[in-house]
């Protein structure tokens, strides 16, 4: 497939055909498969159309997620066309012939994004499995971790991430100022805005213990355009996501190649981690633990593994000084410290553009 190329995997002849009249005016190269079995092909597309039962075989096979992922309709989307673009992580469902612009506009967008050959940054999503399992400290870990890092916090009900980055006196742009009237966000002038430690970049909430009023609700809608912004400037985008569905939730575990759900080893935690990833993984199958001991009752981490129905992307003892660090200037690494080491351990699994199937292991 060249760099450039179009996925195509529509089965009924008439919008196969729709598909195909739009590809030829967009002047984009396109590739037609029956069955996107091929990782390779899907990883490398610069888009791929699908429609409803190719994209419920997408999901079923367990395809990583993906920007450009396109569900076409030949007519109104009811629920199943819903589920399906939900289930293999769609960023546009098009009906034709009516959207047909609009599919043009993001064939020639993907397409010359694509002749670009500029690789996008990973997304990674953390959560905790449950209340105050650790999610905020191990999303600041990870984007302290990585070479250049985008931050976001998805938990307009938490604390402030920027306590845990250790921002919070830092100027800049945060969520109650951020104003999107559509369209995509340039990276560069993004990161000028927002408050910044090093090579973190940090988009947070609003400082209640300043005396501003609490950000609420984060729109999906901007959000998405913040993580997408991140990745298209190749830079790692760390979401510290809510423990609690909602609308910006679902968006940031859909947009992440891994979410990352942090539980402590102990029975509670589990059980509380199970709950979380059954609907977790209705938006991301690319889910997997860290696993935080010790355990108080002997839980090894392959028995959370077996517990919770996830495979281990790290394990962590406890960090040392962690609380002291995090009333005094927020998380800091250093060197070979359980923290820094798994973070490192996940950052090198998200390299590798995993495909998590096999809970109890260790994923590579």
């Amino acid at each position: 497939m060249t760099a450039a190329a179009i996925l195509i995997v529509v089965s009924d002849p008439v919008l196969r055909g729709l598909v195909d009249r739009v590809v030829a005016a967009a002047g984009v190269h396109a590739v037609r498969s029956a069955d996107p079995s091929d990782r390779r092909v899907w990883a490398g597309a610069a888009a791929v159309l699908l429609d409803a039962a190719a994209a419920r075989s997408c999901a079923q096979r367990g395809m990583t997620r993906r920007a450009g992922v396109v569900l076409i309709s030949g007519a109104a989307p009811d629920g199943a066309h819903w589920e399906a673009a939900v289930a293999v992580g769609a960023h546009h469902v098009l009906t034709l012939p009516a959207q047909e612009a609009d599919l043009m506009a993001v064939l020639t967008e993907a397409a010359d994004e694509a002749r670009a050959g500029g690789p996008r940054g990973a997304v990674v999503a953390v959560m905790s499995g449950r209340g105050g399992g650790g999610a905020s400290v191990f999303s600041v870990a990870l984007a302290r971790a990585a070479k250049e890092a985008l931050l976001v916090d998805v938990d307009p009900w938490g604390g402030g991430l920027d306590l845990v980055l250790g921002s919070e006196t830092e100027s800049g742009v945060r969520w109650p100022d951020l104003t999107l009237a559509g369209g995509r966000l340039a990276y560069p002038a993004l990161r000028a805005a927002l408050p910044r430690v090093q090579h973190v970049a940090l988009l947070a909430g609003s400082r209640v213990l300043a005396g501003e009023r609490a950000a609420g609700e984060i729109d999906p809608q901007a959000l998405s355009a913040v993580i997408d912004a991140g990745a298209r400037a190749a830079v790692t985008v760390v979401s510290d996501v809510a423990r609690r569905p909602s609308a910006a939730t679902e968006t940031a575990l859909a947009a992440a190649d891994l979410v990352v759900l942090v539980t402590p080893a102990d029975v509670r935690s589990c059980a509380a981690a199970t709950a979380t990833a059954q609907w977790v993984l209705a938006s991301n199958q690319n889910t997997g633990l860290l696993v935080r001991g010790p355990s108080p009752g002997g839980l090894r981490p392959i028995d959370v593994a077996r517990i919770v129905g996830l495979p281990i992307l790290a394990t962590m003892r406890p960090q040392p000084g962690l609380d002291q660090n995090l009333e005094r200037g927020g998380v800091r690494l250093r060197g070979n410290s359980p923290l820094a080491s798994a973070a490192r351990s996940v950052l090198a699994v998200l390299e590798t553009k995993p495909h998590l199937e096999s809970p109890g292991e260790v994923a590579a």
